[in-house]
């Protein structure tokens, strides 16, 4: 009987939910967030990191109450944890598998990157140690990397932090930023990635 009811509930819980469903469960859990007086983005848990670490003796910008973070990094510690618990234990299977759409996979295809529908995670060749010694994995991963860390920086916030915390904040800066996240996203997808594997 118990087994009946939780293999019911991890298929109820499971299954892929709609925009109408996920959207509002997000809007109350930053409500809540904005009620009790936090913010909430992921990159700020690398700032209470070093803080935490001591980087404090090192530079003015770790000077800050790391303590006070710290229901943030439980958050980022439960989104990761969780997230492999549940598709590893509970709710996971061995059929499960990204679902890409084959347009994405053939217009990448298309520019020389060489990805594979049906595979977890989709990643193209050039992300691999191999791939990091030319000048095109070189360039996405190191450079990428480079200028997403300094750009969640200089913007003061990432995407979570911007785009849901700052939005439903009505910060009109986070609003910025984002308009800035989906530009850059827009020109490296049009543009330089086309560029680098023509």
């Amino acid at each position: 009987m118990l087994e009946t009811l939780f293999n019911q509930f991890r298929d109820f819980i499971g299954q892929p939910w709609p925009w109408y469903v996920a959207g509002p469960l997000l809007a109350f859990v930053m409500f809540i967030l904005l009620y009790f007086g936090h913010e909430f983005g992921i990159s700020e848990n690398f700032r209470l990191m070093c803080a935490a670490d001591g980087a404090d003796s090192m530079n003015e910008f770790f000077k800050i109450d790391w303590r006070a973070g710290e229901w943030n990094l439980l958050v980022a510690l439960g989104a990761v944890f969780g997230g492999y618990l549940a598709s590893h234990y509970f709710l996971g299977s061995q059929n499960d598998l990204a679902h890409i759409s084959e347009a994405t996979v053939n217009s990448l295809n298309n520019i020389g990157i060489k990805v594979h529908q049906g595979t977890v995670p989709l990643i193209p060749e050039f992300i691999s140690w191999k791939g990091l010694l030319s000048w095109q994995g070189f360039i996405m991963i190191a450079g990428g990397g480079f200028m997403v860390g300094f750009g969640a920086r200089y913007a003061g916030g990432c995407t979570s932090g911007h785009a849901i915390s700052g939005l439903s904040a009505l910060q009109l800066p986070s609003l910025i930023a984002v308009a800035g996240f989906f530009m850059g996203g827009l020109m490296v997808t049009y543009f330089i990635i086309p560029f680098l594997f023509k």
